[in-house]
């Protein structure tokens, strides 16, 4: 068909991480855990974490704003706005509706689009709404903008470690750098709880660790199977192979590297010549996939013959995972960036991406990108840019952090109240919550 609009997808991203961070290996300390519990088994090297002078709104304002301004585009130039999140502060009003604080100067009020949520899978339903309008008869001309942001903190206990705090705000439009494959995506979808927040006066959720991951792998098994259904059916032989790098939803990087060994014994189940293209693996030739999840021989095994995949495939998208932590719906977006930034941009035109995101409760969805040159360098030069802030954070001790996470939970929900942390530690540019009044109103500034 003609009538689509050519190469739509992303045409620019803008991520935003906290100011401050601890080090995985302090926390271990503090802990009084076993030496490499966070930075081997769970691959972890920083988090990075906000104090009360932050929140989902002002994640999403700064994360917009920048965007906005580092690609000289006018707000008159957006049509649709839309968010996805899974930190609620507010049952009723969403982060959208305070977003259009950006708007009003250039009296821009026609602007499409809510909030979408669901544990780390809202940005990437946020994105689908977004490809969908413009793909549709409701499509005026305009562009765009998905900003996913989450806060993840955990009660104290084996979980806190895999936190983490960030925004990913992506510009969506025809004449992408990052065209959104069109046809190829596989959907799992399904009820269970791995992963839920009932309790409303806190931030902190509950977990059930080992259904978490089984839900997770088990997805990704759909997801695959989806996909690769609607690459050309039975014979078309499509595996790892066919992409030049593969980005995860990531809780933690340990399970990443499990992952994509998980899609190398996809493909050696799936393959017509096992003996031929996976010489040595002949005995798990019959396994049943349902009853590998926590099968460590065959993990071990696939994790150690997937190594040199792993390696030129997925360790470079986990930069900002292992040094900030999981960032929910931004998380995988924070991997697509990881991997942008490894190579230089001549290298990048004409690579294909392979995407899986996992939203536990649980959603899940596997796409792919394909990388063209258009304003390729751009968007990598301003990427690098926010990569660089990596080194200008603060380094915190376990003890601060710990202090610090007690004042957010303390402040949840009080009213009036103004954040007591310090605004020096922020960086330039970043809207922060001022002060909550009587009613519950949010008021934001932003930092020069």
């Amino acid at each position: 068909m003609d009538h689509w609009p050519k190469d739509v997808g992303i045409r620019a991203i803008h991520f935003v991480i906290p100011s401050l961070y601890v080090d995985q290996t302090d926390l271990e300390q503090h802990d009084q855990v076993s030496e490499g519990k966070y930075t081997v088994g769970l691959g972890q090297k920083q988090m990075g974490f906000c104090t009360d002078l932050e929140d989902v709104n002002s994640l999403c304002l700064t994360a917009v704003s920048q965007l906005i301004e580092n690609n000289d585009i006018s707000y008159s130039d957006i049509g649709r706005l839309e968010v996805g999140t899974e930190t609620i502060i507010d049952k009723s009003k969403s982060v959208k509706t305070v977003l259009m604080k950006l708007f009003e100067p250039s009296g821009n009020f026609q602007v499409e689009g809510i909030d979408t949520t669901n544990a780390c899978y809202g940005g990437t339903a946020a994105l689908f709404n977004a490809l969908s309008w413009m793909e549709s008869s409701a499509w005026d001309g305009r562009l765009a903008v998905v900003v996913a942001a989450d806060i993840a903190i955990y009660a104290k206990g084996n979980a806190r470690p895999t936190g983490g705090a960030g925004a990913v705000a992506m510009l969506i439009g025809p004449n992408a750098s990052l065209v959104i494959e069109r046809g190829l995506r596989g959907t799992y979808m399904n009820h269970a709880y791995d992963f839920f927040k009932p309790d409303l006066t806190s931030e902190y959720p509950v977990v059930d660790g080992k259904l978490s991951i089984e839900c997770y792998l088990n997805a990704l098994d759909q997801c695959y199977k989806s996909y690769l259904s609607k690459c050309g059916g039975v014979g078309a032989n499509v595996d790892l192979n066919e992409f030049d790098s593969f980005v995860f939803h990531t809780p933690y990087c340990k399970l990443v590297q499990k992952s994509l060994a998980r899609l190398y014994l996809n493909d050696f189940l799936n393959s017509d010549a096992k003996d031929e293209n996976y010489p040595g693996l002949g005995q798990y030739k019959d396994v049943h996939l349902p009853a590998t999840f926590f099968d460590r021989e065959i993990e071990k095994t696939f994790m150690e013959r997937s190594k040199t995949v792993y390696e030129g495939k997925t360790k470079p998208s986990l930069l900002l995972a292992s040094r900030v932590g999981n960032m929910y719906t931004a998380s995988v977006y924070s991997g697509l960036v990881s991997y942008l930034v490894s190579l230089p941009p001549e290298y990048l035109s004409g690579k294909k991406i392979g995407v899986f995101s996992y939203g536990s409760g649980l959603a899940s969805s596997m796409y792919s990108i394909r990388v063209v040159d258009n304003g390729l360098p751009s968007l990598i030069a301003n990427l690098k840019k926010g990569i660089d802030r990596l080194e200008e954070r603060i380094r915190l001790t376990p003890e601060q952090f710990t202090e610090v996470l007690e004042v957010r939970q303390k402040s949840l929900h009080q009213a009036p109240y103004t954040p007591v942390s310090n605004k020096d530690q922020l960086f330039p540019g970043t809207w922060y919550l001022s002060h909550i009044d009587e009613m519950h109103r949010r008021y934001y500034e932003r930092k020069e």
